[in-house]
């Protein structure tokens, strides 16, 4: 059993006196599975994205992102009729005005695919501070997939699974490829702005084609930089999307990573599928600003160069074919995807994906 701060936080909707019986049981516990981190056991638990080892190398913005555990997961099966979550945040619900804060902190739960709650925390959370989350209690005894989606923008510890005492737990059931799906890129595949963590399009694609996958988006930090392909590269991946662009500075910038990025990849990974995205359609481009249109310039001459030279398993997806001008409503603030924009752009990429991967 972890130690646990004395200061847990009961109020509405949390733990009660009825869930007093609760077998609360580390996320370590056999038959539990962390998704989606592939550093999980290597960084000693902790719900980083990045392997510690490498910490240095990393520029400190994107180490600092890298604490945010987007993309990961907590999957198990269980009869119980109540799950709860004991839950640390080191720091309160984050100010960004364009993205709610069920968005930034919250903790999703998913049964069979399907949305059952959000845990989030107030402005008090602070290191040492557990919260006790039920996420539902009195449901029928049946086996139930069960899927724990992590915060976007948040540092948060999962600290213990509570289950009624003698209840079943066993494996979530087997993603349809054994390797995930790899994403690098930026705020748009960090989750900004999903209205909560299982509605970035990573999660959304996910459920869609039973896919794993680990998001390496950075929100302002996705620039394509040696460090960060070779961190990409380490992984054992099925598959690597490239959603990368907006954050250089400009199309000079990007042709200074891009290829060198992709090279990289090749170098570790010869024969795994890469889908390099052009950049989805910004509001911006309604006075006539070029600067996202000479970046999908760069990546289509980048990616049929390579494809001439023999690259056979390097293909192209325009962005403002996911989401372009005719979709505008799927954005937030002008450039971030809102949930109808990511259903929107894992829609368009489920076909592609499925026929990368030979679902």
């Amino acid at each position: 059993m972890l130690r646990l701060s004395s200061a847990l936080l009961l109020a509405a909707g949390l733990a009660s006196a009825q869930d007093a019986a609760l077998h609360w049981m580390p996320v370590a516990s056999p038959k539990i599975e962390v998704a989606g981190l592939p550093s999980f056991q290597e960084n000693h638990g902790e719900f980083w994205r990045l392997p510690a080892r490498s910490q240095d190398t990393f520029p400190k913005e994107v180490w600092n992102l890298s604490l945010d555990p987007a993309g990961g997961r907590i999957r198990f099966r269980t009869d119980s009729p109540t799950v709860a979550l004991r839950l640390e945040w080191t720091h309160p619900p984050g100010s960004m005005r364009n993205m709610h804060v069920f968005g930034q902190s919250g903790v999703d739960l998913y049964v069979h695919n399907a949305y059952w709650g959000t845990a989030i925390p107030d402005q008090d959370a602070a290191p040492g501070k557990v919260y006790e989350h039920v996420y539902f209690r009195g449901q029928p005894r049946v086996m139930r997939d069960i899927t724990i989606y992590l915060a976007l923008y948040s540092p948060v510890k999962v600290l213990e699974i509570g289950l009624a005492s003698d209840s079943a737990i066993d494996s979530a059931p087997p993603f349809a490829l054994a390797k995930p799906v790899v994403f690098y890129g930026t705020s748009i595949t960090q989750g900004g702005c999903a209205s909560r963590p299982g509605m970035s399009y990573q999660a959304i694609l996910g459920r869609t084609l039973n896919l794993n996958h680990v998001n390496l988006g950075f929100s302002g930090n996705g620039k394509g930089e040696a460090v960060l392909a070779r961190a990409v590269a380490e992984i054992d991946a099925s598959c690597f999307v490239l959603d990368f662009s907006q954050n250089n500075s400009d199309v000079d910038s990007l042709a200074q990573v891009y290829d060198p990025f992709i090279g990289i990849l090749r170098e570790r990974h010869p024969d795994a599928p890469i889908v390099s995205i052009t950049p989805i359609y910004s509001a911006s481009e309604v006075s006539g600003s070029q600067h996202y249109e000479l970046m999908r310039a760069l990546i289509r001459k980048v990616v049929s160069q390579r494809i001439a030279a023999g690259d056979t398993h390097l293909q192209l997806v325009e962005g403002t074919d996911l989401l372009g001008p005719s979709r505008a409503d799927g954005l937030v603030d002008g450039t971030h995807p809102n949930d109808l924009g990511f259903q929107w752009m894992a829609d368009g990429l489920a076909e592609r994906l499925r026929k990368v991967l030979g679902l």
